[in-house]
């Protein structure tokens, strides 16, 4: 029995840290009363959907599909956002077209006067309800749809805030955009010098992909010590990085090729700063290079050159594909050269 406590009294249990992480988030409770309330309202597209934005979009992601061109062009669906968006303009003006709502700024505000000021921009979902064509009139609307408890995370300490955006064409809905960003206080960072005073044995780590529903066969492939190819069933294209649908017939449908492992250095650049010692086999935070592969297949794959120096990585230079354990929980397609290749 607790002094002081009294006789038949029972020892009240001692809440957890966990929970009283909860009790103690108070901001919390504030910031999930603007879960429902609009994010954003009557908005409108600066700009109908429009052939020339259609095509610059096309060539910057190599996107040949032919429903993107001619008469009956549809637009990519992947292009949903970029017709709500309102430009680079530094400030909103009144007539914009944003419908940006007065709740969301609060909300936001909210967390910026409780020191989390930092934003990243974590992971998006679109689905596509209708195609969008040259000429339609965008509007949306969104809501605010959830704020999550105070998480901790290798950046820091945050809210994670999702909004959904609700795309109509000529008043008709077409999609959906989920968007859900992390609103955070950094975490303090180590100073380089102290890295390398980490005990031996234990060096830093790289950074984790993020493997989701679209890519998971690749890293299935990679702990198989495979490099495996998108294919398209429909017209066999090739494509990497792995997309959900084909870039030159639109195509559903897909099975995988394994890739020989031969490749040449496409292009690459030498990184001198930020200092990350995980991408440098020496420790002392580099510079190292990072080389765009092109595969013996067609496709390229961005990675680490290894065998040679950072110096000595070229355009041109042979390559040969192997795996190279970081950690005990990651492993990574890399690039072997040597010295006269």
């Amino acid at each position: 029995m607790k002094p002081g406590t009294r006789a038949g009294q029972a020892d009240a249990p001692e809440a957890s840290p966990s929970h009283r992480a909860e009790a103690s988030d108070q901001l919390y409770e504030r910031l999930s009363a603007y879960a429902g309330r609009p994010a954003a309202t009557a908005g409108t597209g600066r700009d109908p959907v429009n052939a020339p934005m259609i095509r610059h979009w096309c060539e910057a992601m190599g996107d040949t599909s032919p429903a993107y061109r001619g008469p009956d062009a549809v637009a990519p669906p992947t292009m949903l956002q970029a017709w709500t968006m309102r430009g680079l303009s530094p400030d909103p003006e009144p007539d914009d077209g944003t419908g940006r709502s007065a709740a969301y700024d609060e909300l936001l505000g909210l967390l910026d006067g409780a020191g989390y000021t930092s934003v990243v921009a974590t992971d998006c979902e679109q689905e596509y309800l209708r195609p969008l064509r040259p000429g339609d009139l965008i509007t949306f609307d969104a809501v605010i749809e959830s704020v999550s408890r105070r998480k901790t995370t290798k950046l820091g300490t945050g809210y994670f805030v999702t909004t959904r955006m609700d795309v109509r064409a000529d008043g008709e809905l077409a999609g959906t955009h989920r968007f859900r960003i992390l609103k955070y206080r950094p975490a303090q960072r180590i100073p380089v010098q102290r890295r390398t005073e980490e005990p031996a044995g234990e060096p830093p780590l790289r950074p984790r992909p993020v493997i989701n529903r679209d890519n998971a066969g690749f890293w299935d492939g990679v702990a198989e010590h495979r490099l495996l190819i998108q294919r398209c069933t429909r017209c066999a294209t090739l494509r990497f990085p792995w997309l959900p649908g084909c870039n030159a017939c639109a195509g559903q449908e897909w099975d995988t090729v394994e890739a020989s492992g031969e490749g040449t250095v496409f292009s690459h650049v030498v990184m001198h700063h930020p200092s990350f010692p995980a991408f440098d086999p020496s420790g002392e935070g580099g510079p190292y290079a990072v080389a765009l592969i092109e595969l013996a297949e067609g496709v390229r794959i961005v990675g680490n050159v290894t065998g040679v120096p950072y110096d000595k990585v070229r355009v041109g230079l042979p390559v040969r594909l192997e795996f190279l354990r970081t950690d005990p929980d990651l492993e990574l397609p890399v690039f072997r050269a040597s010295e006269g290749g």
